[in-house]
């Protein structure tokens, strides 16, 4: 059995490993009954669908899942996108730009100390800025743009990265953002959603290129499907609307493109057998359709994450069995396959959440001792050097040589040299806090910050 943690918003989700269990898949496949539709508009000219503000889907049939046929591993929240209405601090608007400033210089040297930490993470800032956000400054678990003015601009428009979601619970990222987001300024109102990714993980028996654009019942414009190397790779329906719903390889994404290796550990601790491709379903929704089906803020939308997958698995979207002898398609029968995927419980757990994560972007064991494997390999093939240890330690002595001549060169001690490099890296992996010429600047500002707070009566 798994132990569960359930927030305020009445969303459970396990947290700590264990089997994933089927409880969350409560209604038989192919049985699917359509939710009410409202007199509401979307934006691109169709109809939305009335949702049920907290309430299960309206099908109730109990399970009976064919884990041979359907097995889901993961569902939850995948990408999340904030904003926080409030007034930058003067003294935070002033260091920011004095970091760009230093970002932007063409000295390497200066360039490292583009940090500021807050709340325990050590954020990259950025040379660049954003249109109506001057200052970025982003660490592996947010990516923060912030403005400079109040106003109709918020204080800041913030991306929730997906690894940490797999790690705590969307409100307790929250919770953590908030807390970086107040040292920057005073924040006037709960957080708001630009966009929330919402995503279910299952393996599965059927042939996801089985059926053909005709089978996608839906109110988008377009539906596409995917290859490669002549390798389905899945469906994408209605990209760059406000929402849009994507079927894809997760495996094969994780190989060629995200290496979101992190996954696989939480699929096999849901019974995943490694081998087996794990396909994705995945909607992104938008700030434009959550407002018009009245949610806004951040505690609203997790309430009604049920709702949400109802009216995108019901309403705007659904896979069918074409049925040739009837042209009206909304009366074709459901596939067995979206009977399933449609029955997701979002109160009952999402699977297990990652035990370790850090802010920092690491590189991985991998990417490293590949690389440097290949290097001292070439290295030995170069020198006709058979035994490992003997070629390990001529390629160190050589860059050794290499370096040094190049560090004196151009006026540099060795120590020096290596100890700038450190820096850059460790800026770019947001891994070490560089010594910055002005001392304790970042403690001043936490002050200034605390001191702006009391004087509002924050």
């Amino acid at each position: 059995m798994s132990n569960h943690t359930q927030n305020s918003s009445g969303i459970s989700q396990s947290t700590t490993t264990g089997q994933q269990t089927n409880e969350g898949v409560n209604r038989a496949a192919g049985t699917e009954s359509l939710p009410a539709r409202s007199g509401a508009s979307r934006t691109d000219g169709s109809d939305l669908g009335e949702v049920a503000m907290g309430t299960p889907p309206s099908n109730t049939v109990p399970s009976n899942c064919n884990s041979e046929y359907f097995k889901p591993l993961r569902w939850g929240v995948d990408s999340l996108y904030l904003s926080y209405a409030g007034e930058i601090f003067p003294e935070v608007a002033g260091k920011l730009q004095r970091l760009k400033e230093v970002a932007q210089s063409p000295e390497a040297y200066l360039q490292v100390t583009a940090q500021l930490e807050l709340d325990g993470h050590i954020f990259r800032v950025n040379d660049k800025g954003a249109p109506l956000f001057p200052f970025i400054l982003e660490d592996n678990a947010f990516r923060l743009q912030v403005s400079r003015s109040s106003g109709r601009v918020p204080l800041a428009y913030v991306k929730v990265s997906s690894e940490f979601l797999s790690h705590v619970l969307p409100d307790v990222a929250e919770e953590s953002l908030r807390r970086v987001v107040a040292l920057l300024g005073v924040i006037a109102e709960p957080a708001n959603v630009s966009r929330i990714d919402l995503f279910v993980d299952f393996v599965s028996s059927e042939n996801m290129e089985g059926w053909d654009r005709s089978a996608w019942v839906t109110r988008a414009r377009s539906t596409t499907a995917y290859s490669v190397d002549n390798k389905f790779s899945g469906w994408s329906i209605g990209l760059r609307g406000n929402i849009s719903a994507r079927l894809y390889d997760k495996t094969l994404e994780i190989e060629t493109h995200s290496k979101k290796t992190y996954l696989h550990d939480l699929w096999k601790s849901s019974g995943w057998d490694g081998v087996s491709p794990v396909w994705r379903l995945e909607f992104e929704l938008k700030r434009e359709v959550l407002t018009e089906l009245g949610m806004s803020k951040l505690s609203e939308v997790l309430r009604n994450l049920n709702g949400l997958w109802s009216y995108a698995t019901t309403e705007w979207l659904r896979l069918c069995s074409p049925n040739p002898d009837d042209h009206t398609r909304s009366r074709w029968p459901v596939h067995p396959l979206w009977g399933y995927l449609s029955s997701v419980d979002w109160e009952t757990s999402g699977g297990v959440l990652s035990k370790r994560f850090n802010y920092a972007r690491l590189p991985s064991d991998d990417k490293m001792f590949s690389m440097a494997f290949s290097m001292i390999v070439n290295y030995m093939a170069r020198e006709g050097i058979h035994d490992f240890y003997d070629g390990s330690q001529a390629f160190e002595a050589a860059m050794y040589d290499y370096h040094n001549s190049k560090s004196l060169f151009i006026g540099q001690s060795f120590d020096d040299y290596v100890a700038e490099r450190v820096a850059i890296k460790a800026r770019e992996f947001n891994s070490i806090l560089n010594p910055k010429p002005e001392k304790d600047q970042d403690a001043e500002i936490n002050r200034a910050a605390e001191a702006y707070r009391k004087a509002s009566g924050g």
